[in-house]
């Protein structure tokens, strides 16, 4: 690999920000039967009146304009891309952060800004170019960004979250309609989605970890109990027939978009049934935990990208809707809330995508990808960091920088 572990250490990037929960958060929860969602008592709260940037937020909470598609940002020269997508954060050895970001555009490729510890904007840079409508990602125990296309026969890209070094494709990961990618340091794998109706769900074994240059990609088949064997993807390059068709027995994933892992779990959402999975790593077995159509009171539809808190808690993005799109909570008892909404004409036609959290656990980011748009012409977007009291922050770094 162009890019290694020493590399990034030397760099001063830290692990892409996880705030694990616990691999026991929902253990209960997948030892009971499926039912429907409850609403919760009290979340964060009742949301406010939209504030100047048409976010409907709990009390306590306020939002800022990080970053606007086709404006430079801040004071750095840097014009930001169109259409953010997925994100993640990175510590820096100062004490401050990284956070990346895709345009998913025809131009695609990410880009980074770099925050000093207080929270204002030092740097902003491009780290990927030359690619296709870049959508998520996810990032890596080792510092890097993998950044995944979202086309037909597109790539997963690893990249340097400083800009300092060339982003590398990684052709062992197949050639798909890639969405996310999660990995998992425990078992050495990479777990990886497909945003296509009847996309498959695929995990990656390197040959040698952590180099993602070669190894075994394989498709998942889960019968009605939720177990899960796994069958090798005979070409992974896809160069005769798609991915996902190649294993006749594969589970078909209605748009499995969001991903992410939590201890011994990956959590996966798939949009087009409303519905957030569990698959437990150890035991190679899928649950449901949030069924949006089980109940006229599931407050979530569409479920899109999703992250965790170190409170045990998964906030989950809505992918199009009408006059409010949704941030919601699912809480460590299942319930679930509404956290935030985005309204108003600055919102119309976008969807929210890449909720991040800053290392301290103290600020989400989060994009609405075609903000600054009208009701018929969608708009280059803009990211928005979200502070307040989230529960599991870590004081040291609550600084909040207006």
């Amino acid at each position: 690999m162009a890019l290694t572990r020493r590399q990034l250490i030397g760099a001063g990037v830290g692990g892409v920000a996880t705030v694990a929960v616990g691999g026991t958060l929902w253990r209960d929860v997948l030892e009971a039967a499926p039912s429907a969602p409850r609403r919760a008592s009290s979340g964060y709260g009742p949301r406010q009146a939209p504030d100047r940037n048409g976010i409907r937020l709990p009390e306590g909470f306020e939002s800022r304009l990080i970053a606007r598609g086709e404006e430079q940002l801040a004071d750095t020269g840097y014009r930001w891309h169109e259409a953010s997508d997925g994100m993640a954060t990175f510590p820096t050895e100062d004490g401050g952060w990284i956070l990346v970001s895709n345009s998913e555009t025809l131009d695609g490729g990410a880009s980074a800004i770099r925050f000093a510890p207080d929270g204002r904007i030092e740097d902003a840079y491009r780290i990927l170019g030359g690619t296709l409508q870049n959508c998520s990602g996810g990032g890596t125990p080792w510092g890097t960004w993998l950044s995944c296309e979202e086309v037909e026969g597109g790539f997963v890209w690893e990249c340097d979250p400083t800009g300092r070094h060339e982003a590398v494709k990684l052709p062992a990961l197949g050639a798909f309609k890639h969405e996310a990618a999660a990995v998992d340091p425990r078992g050495k794998r990479v777990y990886l989605t497909e945003d296509l109706i009847d996309g498959g769900f695929y995990r990656f074994t390197p040959e040698r970890w952590p180099d993602l240059s070669a190894g075994l990609l394989e498709i998942g088949i889960v019968d009605r109990q939720g177990n899960t064997t796994w069958t090798e993807v005979p070409d992974p390059a896809a160069t005769r027939t798609p991915t996902r068709r190649q294993v006749a027995a594969s589970t078909k994933f209605k748009r499995g978009e969001g991903l992410w892992r939590d201890g011994g779990t990956v959590y996966v959402s798939t949009t087009a049934d409303h519905r957030v999975h569990a698959y437990d790593i150890g035991r190679e077995r899928f649950e449901v935990i949030y069924d949006g159509l089980a109940s006229k009171e599931a407050p979530l539809l569409r479920v899109d990208q999703l992250t965790a808190t170190r409170a045990g808690e998964i906030f989950v993005c809505e992918d199009l809707a009408t006059d409010e799109i949704d941030i919601g909570v699912i809480e460590r008892d299942r319930s679930v809330s509404r956290f935030l909404s985005v309204t108003g004409e600055e919102h119309a036609m976008s969807e929210l995508t890449g909720v991040t959290f800053d290392p301290s656990g103290s600020r989400m980011y989060v994009s609405s990808q075609r903000a600054g748009g009208s009701e018929n012409t969608p708009g280059p977007g803009a990211i928005y960091e979200i502070s307040g009291p989230f529960r599991g922050r870590r004081d040291s770094q609550a600084v909040h920088a207006g």
